[in-house]
């Protein structure tokens, strides 16, 4: 039996979208929500720098379902050919959204206005999109700093959404471009991995690390502490335990009372990590315990000495804290955006939430690597959104390590 499609609608998307996978996921979404299509233009490039240009007709049985598909499609930078400005409505109190607006990508992100198109700044993932009409601007806004009379966006008329290429060149970052299995080569992940790294460095470019205490735990720690003192970890994003407990082991050889080179536990140890966080807050702080000798090596000594920061975000589950721990989740998020704002590439290593906390403020187009021993968390960390992710299945004890020394291979390869 044929269905009758009695709505339609029309729209177009432009660039590399064929190599990108971006045609077949449109096509797909059509069909798994119920819905046909027709394609009235599709211009291939002849090279893989051209861009390619479809035209489609979007069908349905219901303009409602219409609306839906081209909601969904909207993702993946399809618009409608004919594009009137946004709709803007004003926040009616200070973190109240206007109805219908428009939750954005973390995709490369444009804004129609007084008939100019106008670049979304800052753009992460699930935010709103404010038009600040004093400079025209458009900007990136969390909804805990909306304020009442803030010009609100609301729906995806005018907006225009730009996922990110496949690069035209040959990267090391593509192989096994969006794959998550521990059967894996993982070696030959970790050349390509530590080939980006220090390709990212010798053009000035920024790394960011966010890490759990299991790299700690596991021995990763002195791995972590060369990349950082060498140059090739520009930014630390963590919380209260891993500080800690690379303290602890500075000053007492154990983590969570366990010592690190027998692999047993410490009588009395399980006090360790309450006296380093006890040692610290009677210094002050992090860095006034490396300045007067009391930290003498590890993590946090590296980033002190080598000038790299460090955004520390509490828990409620945290002991003590450390006095740099930043107990409000809300300035903590400031800070990992004001720190991710130039990374070019984060490693996000055996630590879930502090992975999805900096995950959710990047944009698509950072390179992303998930590393952890459970496959599960790996693949639900490049679930977040971008498409420029690789996952890894290891401990981060071995991949830290094996990390650190093919970045030592290849640097000194490129210095010779």
């Amino acid at each position: 039996m044929i269905v009758d499609m009695t709505a339609s609608r029309e729209i177009e998307v432009e660039g590399h979208i064929i190599d990108s996978g971006i045609m077949t996921s449109i096509f797909d979404t059509i069909m798994d929500l119920g819905g046909n299509f027709e394609i009235l233009t599709f211009n291939v490039g002849k090279r893989k720098t051209d861009p390619s240009y479809a035209r489609l007709k979007v069908n349905a049985e219901q303009e409602e379902q219409v609306v839906r598909i081209l909601s969904e499609l909207h993702r993946f930078g399809a618009r409608q050919p004919e594009v009137d400005d946004v709709i803007i409505v004003p926040a009616e109190g200070d973190r109240v959204v206007p109805k219908g607006f428009y939750s954005t990508t973390n995709h490369f992100t444009s804004v129609k206005y007084g008939g100019v198109w106008l670049p979304v700044e800052e753009i992460e993932m699930d935010c709103l999109i404010v038009i600040r009409e004093s400079d025209y601007r458009a900007l990136c806004t969390p909804i805990a700093k909306l304020r009442k009379g803030d010009k609100v966006v609301v729906g995806e008329q005018g907006v225009r959404v730009t996922p990110p290429e496949r690069p035209r060149e040959r990267s090391n970052f593509e192989f096994m471009h969006g794959t998550v299995s521990s059967e894996r080569p993982t070696e030959t992940i970790i050349s390509k991995i530590a080939s980006e790294i220090v390709a990212i460095r010798k053009k000035g470019g920024k790394v960011g690390l966010v890490a759990g205490p299991a790299v700690i735990h596991t021995g990763g720690d002195e791995a972590v502490a060369s990349m950082i003192r060498k140059g090739f970890i520009n930014v630390l994003f963590s919380g209260n335990a891993l500080a800690t407990h690379d303290i602890e082991l500075n000053l007492y050889g154990t983590s969570l009372g366990m010592d690190i080179s027998t692999g047993k536990p410490v009588v009395g140890g399980h006090k360790h990590h309450l006296y380093a966080i006890s040692e610290v807050i009677r210094a002050g702080s992090i860095r006034a315990a490396v300045e007067t000798g009391i930290i003498t090596g590890g993590i946090m000594y590296e980033c002190v000495r080598n000038n790299v920061p460090f955004v520390l975000a509490g828990s409620i589950r945290d002991d003590g804290p450390l006095p740099d721990v930043i107990s409000d989740v809300m300035i903590a998020q400031d800070r990992i955006r004001e720190q991710v704002k130039d990374c070019d590439l984060v490693l996000m290593v055996a630590t879930l939430l502090h992975s999805i906390a900096v995950g959710n403020c990047l944009p698509s187009k950072v390179k992303t690597i998930c590393v952890d021993i459970n496959p599960s968390s790996v693949t639900k960390l490049m679930d977040r959104g971008t498409m420029q992710a690789i996952g890894v299945v290891s401990d981060a004890g071995t991949f830290m390590p094996a990390l650190a020394k093919e970045i030592d291979l290849l640097n000194s390869t490129f210095s010779a």
